[in-house]
């Protein structure tokens, strides 16, 4: 759990600076915290998220079998791009607050147009990943973070 709170805890520094509400974590097998982000796509660049960055970090600094025993904590289920990196470079498992559902869902009702990339639950990008989520409670500190942002969106 305290992992996923860090990911809302990212998320809320990503609004506070004006980019949408998300935030992950990479941890080792021991529980080390390895390297963690949230997203940056306000610079225009909607590639910039969280997920992705922790997977191209520890493509860079981790060995195949750190990768495979790694976990991602994040805030929002992946994304088919995010899902896809963590894939590519073979890491572990995914925990999540929110699910794509979810959020599609809360979006709808706050009158936020679709995103141009259709959304698929993880499983269906990357078949072989352990996922766990939605975390009740904690995603309705993600929704209201996602209400704030399309606020002032």
């Amino acid at each position: 759990m305290a992992h996923l709170r860090r990911c809302v805890e990212l998320a809320a520094q990503a609004l506070t600076v004006g980019d949408e509400p998300f935030g992950s974590v990479l941890v080792a097998a021991d529980g080390t915290v390895l390297f963690e982000d949230h997203n940056h796509v306000a610079s225009g660049d909607h590639t910039r998220h969280p997920e992705f960055e922790l997977a191209r970090w520890s493509a860079a600094h981790l060995t195949p079998e750190e990768r495979a025993a790694a976990t991602v904590y994040t805030s929002g289920e992946h994304c088919p791009m995010c899902a896809a990196a963590h894939g590519w470079v073979g890491l572990g498992r995914i925990v999540y607050v929110s699910s794509s559902r979810q959020l599609a869902a809360w979006l709808t009702e706050l009158g936020v147009p679709a995103p141009p990339v259709r959304t698929l639950p993880i499983n269906d990008v990357v078949p072989g990943v352990v996922v766990e989520g939605p975390v009740p409670g904690l995603d309705d500190e993600v929704r209201e973070l996602h209400r704030r942002f399309h606020a002032h969106a």
